[in-house]
């Protein structure tokens, strides 16, 4: 058995900026890698994760002009978790700012989780500047995709102990729909009613994404800003149906991205997104590999670190 890729080396970021996309929002930018090398742009999960350093570790920085953004409300991006003006068309339109405002044409999109979603609705929006497409557990953004993580009866059952804590804060008439339910507390005008139901929306995906339990994993999505502006932000988005009229409009509008080269890379045990997502998907296009991979839904399983660095290296051979 080969030994698993791991991350290429930590590099520091040739420059970073902000740029104004609107009244409201100033979205974070950063360029690493080889300033002549081909472009790929990582588009962050969440909605309301942001972007880390180690991000650039999945590009060969010999190869790639890596380019990562914290989206509306994300990271450091300001207002941090703000939710006027923030939904999935307007952060389409901030990818096309930062691509034109860095002078590229076309570039590889690089997305996992939420990140998938929205690299899949770019391409959708706007083929001829997609190269190719790299995604990670993929998330349609269906109604039963949603419902899997945020009600009684999908991951519940797989974890009912965290689960337990995650209705926990949520009186028992208000359960039979959770997402308005937190929806109502993380806009709370109490601060303190905002930490509380952030860290136990976030703490709750803390706990369900990696195959092996990690407990570090889930203090750190109990991190305050981390928590409020991942929960705010998801929920906000869940609550409004991903600012779409139909929600199972990736698949039903696939044939426009069937032959845009596509690797895609998901845990078979996966808990947060489900494999029948990716597997429903990867039916829909021509170009398309499926690499059903022994692990959960983090980006940071050894198995998911692997298939995504050889993905992205497989690549290298496509510009």
């Amino acid at each position: 058995m080969s030994e698993l890729r791991t991350l290429y080396p930590a590099i520091e970021a040739n420059f970073t900026d902000f740029i104004k996309v609107d009244d409201i929002h100033n979205i974070y930018y950063e360029e690493s890698g080889n300033p002549n090398g081909k472009p790929v742009v990582f588009l962050h999960g969440g909605p309301g994760c942001g972007t880390a350093p180690s991000c650039r570790q999945f590009f060969d920085p010999e190869f790639y002009r890596i380019i990562l953004f914290d989206q509306r409300g994300s990271g450091k991006s300001t207002p941090h978790a703000e939710l006027r003006g923030n939904d999935t068309d307007s952060i389409i339109c901030d990818i096309e700012m930062i691509r034109e405002k860095l002078g590229i044409e076309k570039w590889l999109v690089f997305g996992g989780s939420w990140g998938s979603t929205l690299a899949l609705s770019y391409a959708l929006q706007h083929p001829q500047r997609v190269i190719g497409l790299i995604l990670r557990g993929i998330f349609l953004g269906r109604q039963e995709d949603i419902d899997w993580i945020y009600q009684e009866g999908g991951a519940s059952n797989i974890f009912p102990d965290k689960w337990e804590k995650y209705v926990s804060i949520i009186p028992e008439e208000e359960r039979n729909d959770m997402v308005t339910a937190y929806y109502k507390r993380l806009t709370s005008e109490d601060r303190a009613v905002r930490v509380e139901a952030a860290r136990a929306w976030s703490m709750w995906e803390g706990s369900i994404i990696n195959l092996h339990p990690n407990d570090e994993v889930v203090e750190d999505f109990g991190d305050e800003d981390y928590a409020i502006s991942m929960a705010t932000i998801e929920c906000h988005f869940w609550m409004n149906n991903m600012f779409r009229e139909n929600m199972n409009y990736i698949l039903d509008e696939s044939d426009i991205i069937k032959d845009i080269p596509t690797i895609i890379a998901h845990g078979r045990y996966d808990m947060d997104c489900r494999y029948i997502g990716a597997y429903l998907l990867s039916k829909k296009l021509n170009n398309c590999k499926l690499y059903p991979l022994v692990c959960g839904h983090s980006s940071g399983e050894p198995e998911m670190i692997d298939c995504l660095v050889k993905a992205t290296d497989e690549f290298k051979e496509l510009f």
